[in-house]
């Protein structure tokens, strides 16, 4: 984010004091908390705990529970710090995010309240300061009884917590989620500050982009929206906006503000643009901007790019058609949480690795999930940066919330300003209005404890849109995740706009993906738990269990252990220990994933895209994260590697001819034979063979035919497999491949791993040292499903590139480990496979 030059950081010298502490607090923290303790700004009331030794570790065992009563104490932030006047015609107190329900005083005199974690506030404070020494302080509210007391006096409103989150604009999940812990807490988590400035103040930004056809080029179009604050008076203010593109030519014009009014809106051709593009279609060319506008200054970045959003019904229902430039994007998403419980420990290079870790598993597209936050800049930059697309969802999740004041006017502040802050990122593509709240209202039994109150609707349907249309209506505009795109249309109906599909997990078999053809797939997911080395640095239970007291502290979703039980059942075998249970439950993770992403992708063009839930995780636990808290890369984000590549070639079942011919009308027909699917989503056409074999275990070649497959750019082809290929003998022992060029091997199986006889160890390794680590030669002496080695239990900072590969009888593989220490060999030891589940 932009920080003016006159902004003076106001971050030493805090103290911390508990202004009313909880009644179950522990004894020994009363004394030290009346007299205070330092503070870091930005920072949080639980970490300055922690740092003072007051609080062990939250995230460890069950200190979680032992630590509520940091929910319940109204806590106090200090500081003193020396002023002198310098001259300027106006002193402001800025505070760019306090978390959250807030008094401020300045010297005694009462400055502000604030009511909203997810915007800043600015106060003139020239009357409040004094020469030499000043006091500011910050007293927040108990967060949640302050949510309690609203309830009480306005009325509880439904939502899928414990704590009645849904009376306050903070994030939701501080409060705990079937993934989070539950810290909801306080500080000043954002910079605060003193801002002196004369003249004029930039007060707003919006420098939106278009691109027009010249030609056989293109044309970009800069509308720079402006907004300003004088000091004093009222002259027109010259404007002066400079645009500095990839090539470092510098193009700029000239306006001004005229007086009488304190917006401008300048519009800057930009000839013979370079477009931005979404990763995996083009090239991200950045645009430096620049503005001046009197003595106030601005500076940021646009790619200019258009985007588009595709709702309109066809035959099939109402597709999800998200256009960049003009070109449909095949989605192949993963949702985003808060990447730390604690907002301020999340750093730029925090950011970067996740970006990091989307981008290596070929996902293209980050939903920014609403019970988090309006992420930060730094995550964007970055997006921008390598073409990830951003979807924002506003701060509306799996809950009702009330239309009245004055909640409405904190809601409406707090998107004019993000809407603003976040308008020239050109990789966020789409604002969305809520998560589930939409269907909630219909499927959840909320009539009924509404009382006649509105939940939220007029929000999603009227504010947001009409606030979207203002501000940024560069970008398209959705009420809600699912959604369906149509009055009287049940919200979460596959045939139109975006699905989320919860049943698998909660209630069946990871196979009923099969059973949906959705248009576009906004959430779905399966658990497993974090790395070894994960799980272990915060679960102590003796001896470890699935159902220890500990494990299920850092397990948060409903019964979620007994579902992972029932996961795995049908498909492997009952684990055998610990690290069996952990193996079991990584692997069928990964299992359901790769079903349900290879079945969507399989459906291209009829749908369009996919988005895990989840990529990330903000502490140690069970969760449906790809990518754990500590960073480690799950066998699911291997899998998701594969099954997100460009190109894919992937086995489903379809019906045949005769089975069209012998449905009736309106019923879907029996799926009586295996294709071979290719999914091409690259911007050139293919044209090969493709050799399917059907082999036993041991790599005898059973059967075998060639097939030739065409697949035009961005789209999807399936291919007939022969009979004699693809008709299984002896399920147990064999399985179905194909292999063509620019694609990775598709495999098909006749029987799950329960029901295979696989060799429980297939394959030799050979472990040799190496700059910076080691690498495991593995070779197959006959099928090895799912290889994959738990570095992280030799060394918590290794890492494997390569994982969950699966190699015929005689085939290859090196694995590349990453870590300073640990002997080879103990690599090699924890190599694991599918076929060891015995």
């Amino acid at each position: 984010m932009y920080y003016p030059p006159h902004f003076h950081a106001l971050h030493e010298g805090w103290t911390l004091t508990a202004a009313d502490l909880a009644a179950d607090a522990p004894g020994g923290v009363a004394a030290p908390l009346a007299e205070g303790i330092a503070a870091v700004v930005p920072g949080e009331a639980h970490l300055d705990l922690l740092r003072a030794g007051l609080i062990e570790d939250p995230f460890d065992g069950d200190n979680e529970a032992a630590q509520q009563w940091i929910g319940d104490t109204a806590w106090t932030f200090r500081t003193v710090f020396d002023w002198t006047d310098d001259g300027s015609a106006r002193h402001d107190l800025v505070a760019h995010g306090l978390d959250t329900v807030a008094a401020v005083t300045l010297n005694g005199i009462a400055i502000g309240r604030t009511e909203n974690q997810h915007r800043s506030y600015r106060w003139d404070v020239r009357e409040a300061l004094r020469e030499g020494e000043n006091t500011l302080t910050v007293e927040f509210a108990a967060p949640v009884p302050e949510t309690e007391a609203r309830a009480e006096r306005d009325g509880v409103l439904p939502s899928t917590n414990h704590h009645e989150y849904n009376q306050l604009r903070k994030m939701a999940c501080s409060f705990g989620w079937d993934w989070g812990i539950d810290v909801a807490g306080a500080g000043i988590w954002k910079p605060i500050g003193l801002e002196s400035w004369s003249g004029t103040r930039v007060a707003a930004v919006r420098p939106l982009v278009d691109v027009v056809a010249n030609g056989d080029g293109h044309d970009g179009v800069l509308t720079v929206h402006l907004e300003i604050e004088r000091a004093a008076g009222d002259d027109d203010v010259e404007v002066l906006v400079i645009v500095v593109g990839p090539d470092g030519r510098p193009l700029e014009t000239s306006a001004a503000v005229a007086s009488g009014t304190n917006s401008t809106v300048v519009v800057m051709d930009v000839p013979d643009v370079r477009r931005w593009w979404p990763v995996g279609y083009g090239d991200q060319p950045l645009y430096d901007v620049s503005i001046e506008a009197g003595d106030g200054h601005w500076r940021g970045r646009v790619g200019f790019r258009t985007v588009e959003l595709d709702t309109a019904p066809d035959e099939a229902g109402a597709p999800f058609h998200l256009k960049v430039n003009g070109e449909r994007i095949l989605v192949r998403g993963a949702n985003w949480i808060p990447d730390h419980a604690f907002l301020t420990e999340i750093d730029r290079d925090r950011y970067a690795q996740r970006v990091e870790d989307a981008l290596e598993a070929n996902i293209n597209l980050l939903r920014v999930w609403g019970g988090g936050i309006y992420e930060s800049d730094d995550l964007y930059d970055l997006a921008d940066e390598h073409g990830l697309l951003m979807w924002q969802d506003f701060l509306f999740a799996c809950a009702a919330y009330s239309e009245d004041e004055p909640l409405r006017t904190e809601i409406e502040a707090e998107v004019r300003e993000n809407v603003t802050r976040l308008s020239p990122h050109p990789s966020l593509v789409l604002w969305n209005g809520n998560n589930e709240n939409t269907w909630g209202s219909v499927d959840w039994g909320w009539a009924h404890r509404l009382g006649g109150r509105g939940w939220g609707d007029a929000y999603y349907r009227e504010l947001l849109p009409a606030l979207c249309a203002e501000l940024d209506s560069t970008r398209p505009y959705s009420p809600a995740s699912p959604y369906s795109y149509g009055d009287y249309r049940y919200p979460n109906d596959e045939r139109y706009g975006t699905m989320h599909v919860w049943d698998v997990w909660n209630q069946v078999d990871y196979k009923v993906y099969a059973d949906y053809r959705p248009r576009f797939v906004s959430e779905f997911g399966f658990q497993a738990p974090p790395a070894w080395s994960t799980l272990v640095s915060v679960v102590h239970d003796e001896p470890l269990d699935p159902f220890g007291a500990e494990m299920l502290v850092h397990q948060k979703a409903h019964r979620g252990n007994e579902k992972l039980q029932r996961g795995w059942q049908g498909h492997l075998p009952d684990p055998q220990s610990i690290e069996d249970w952990h193996w079991t439950t990584q692997l069928n993770q990964a299992h359901a994933i790769r079903f349900g992403v290879e079945h969507y992708r399989s459906l291209t063009p009829h749908c369009t895209g996919t988005i895990l839930w989840q990529l990330n995780d903000n502490w140690p636990v069970v969760s449906w994260a790809a990518v754990d808290f500590a960073g480690h890369r799950k066998p699911l984000w291997h899998t998701l590697r594969d099954a997100y590549a460009p190109r894919l070639a992937t086995f489903q079942p379809r019906p045949s001819a005769e089975s069209r011919a012998n449905a009736w009308e309106g019923l879907v027909p029996e799926f009586d034979l295996i294709a071979l699917v290719l999914v091409n989503d690259t911007g050139e056409s293919y044209s090969g063979s493709f050799t399917v074999t059907r082999e036993a275990f041991d790599g005898t070649v059973l059967a075998k035919a060639v097939v030739e497959a065409r697949v035009d750019a961005r789209d999807g082809a399936t291919i007939a497999v022969p009979a004699e290929v693809a008709t299984f003998h002896d399920a147990a022992d064999e399985y179905l491949r194909a292999e063509g060029e620019g694609f990775a091997p598709a495999f098909h199986y006749g029987a799950e791993v329960v029901d295979q006889r696989l060799a429980p160890r297939p394959f030799e390794v050979e472990a040799e040292a190496a700059e910076g680590g080691c690498v495991l030669h593995v070779t197959a002496t006959g099928l090895v499903r799912d290889l994959f080695c738990h570095a992280d239990k030799v060394d918590p900072a290794a890492r494997a590139e390569q994982g969950m590969l699966t190699l015929r009888a005689g085939e290859t593989a090196a694995i590349k480990i990453h870590s300073s220490a640990g002997d080879p060999a103990a690599f090699a030891a924890v190599l694991r496979c599918a076929n060891d589940l015995r």
